[in-house]
């Protein structure tokens, strides 16, 4: 029953079928990316920003791994599958994935996102994979409001409150 309230939680294959199916039929196709370890409302903004982008909305969530190598020893606090999960409990998300390379670049080039949307914490002009994005076609947007929410300052917040 749970499952009938979330977006589909995809592997690579499977999702490249459906996003060009959705392409086909004439739907535009943002990609949003991020850890999303420790949910909060500068995560909700960034999402609903990226949805109004496009018609389809896919989030890619960093793995475990790729977490631990971005954010050191200790994280994530939530494992990825958790993480997936609570990303694809929100409306504005059609798809899922958990993606396991360094950088988004293998996602952006699998799916051709018309959209790849970055957080306020970015510039068009410092989006590492907006190169990429323009290979394949596609823009880069900043969406989302000014990044005063951090899950590493919460959680550094909760150790000294704690």
């Amino acid at each position: 029953m749970m499952k009938d309230y979330l977006a589909p939680i995809l592997g690579r294959d499977e999702l490249v079928k459906v996003v060009s199916g959705q392409r086909k039929a004439g739907k535009k196709i943002v990609l949003a990316n991020g850890c999303f370890d420790l949910f909060h409302v500068g995560h909700v903004r960034y999402l609903i920003g990226a949805k109004e982008l496009g018609d389809v909305l896919v989030v890619g969530v960093n793995s475990d791994r790729q977490v631990k190598n971005l954010k050191g020893e200790g994280r994530p606090l939530i494992p990825e599958h958790e993480r997936a999960e609570i990303v694809a409990s929100l409306r504005c998300v059609d798809y899922v994935t958990i993606f396991d390379e360094p950088t988004v670049e293998e996602l952006i080039r699998a799916i051709r996102p018309d959209f790849h949307a970055k957080g306020t914490d970015y510039t068009v002009e410092t989006v590492p994979e907006k190169e990429i994005v323009r290979e394949c076609g596609g823009k880069v947007a900043i969406v989302g409001d000014p990044k005063n929410h951090s899950s590493s300052a919460l959680i550094k917040l909760l150790k000294t409150t704690g």
